[in-house]
């Protein structure tokens, strides 16, 4: 799995722009960590939904129910 982060990140963010100073691209691979990768990446433990998908199906069918 490390080797597929690995390889999105770079491909995905830091080869995108040219950063200025070392901060840019930290503050950027966190923002990328917890604004895209974890929220939206699909989890074999959620049936293959993201965490937000599979909020968003559960939340629905609570107030459904």
């Amino acid at each position: 799995m490390i080797e597929s982060f690995r390889s999105t990140m770079p491909r995905e963010l830091l080869d995108t722009r040219r950063w200025d100073t070392q901060e840019q691209p930290a503050t950027a691979i966190f923002e990328w960590i917890e604004a895209w990768c974890n929220p939206r990446r699909r989890h074999t433990s959620l049936g293959m939904l993201s965490p937000v998908e599979y909020e968003t199906l559960h939340a629905t069918a609570e107030t459904a129910a």
